[in-house]
């Protein structure tokens, strides 16, 4: 039996971006599923949203491209949000 593709996008999600904050174990990834998009939710701890961010907010559009990248072969549209 093969996983959804939502449970790998929310894995690699939750892999990417426990390895860019100092509490790991506060990453929360949620996948809210529409027609044709999931959203992926995503809380860190209140120190963390600053480096999941980034200057800029580069590091969180890196993220949101690894997203992308991966949902290119399905007819799925993926969007990360950033929950405070």
């Amino acid at each position: 039996m093969e996983d959804s593709p939502e449970l790998d996008l929310k894995d690699l999600i939750s892999y990417v971006t426990r390895a860019l904050v100092d509490h790991p174990d506060q990453v929360e990834v949620n996948a809210v599923e529409g027609d044709r998009t999931t959203v992926f939710e995503l809380r860190v701890a209140p120190d963390d949203l600053g480096q999941i961010i980034g200057k800029q907010g580069r590091t969180i559009r890196a993220v949101r491209a690894i997203l992308a990248a991966a949902t290119t072969r399905s007819n799925q549209r993926a969007v990360l949000e950033v929950l405070e």
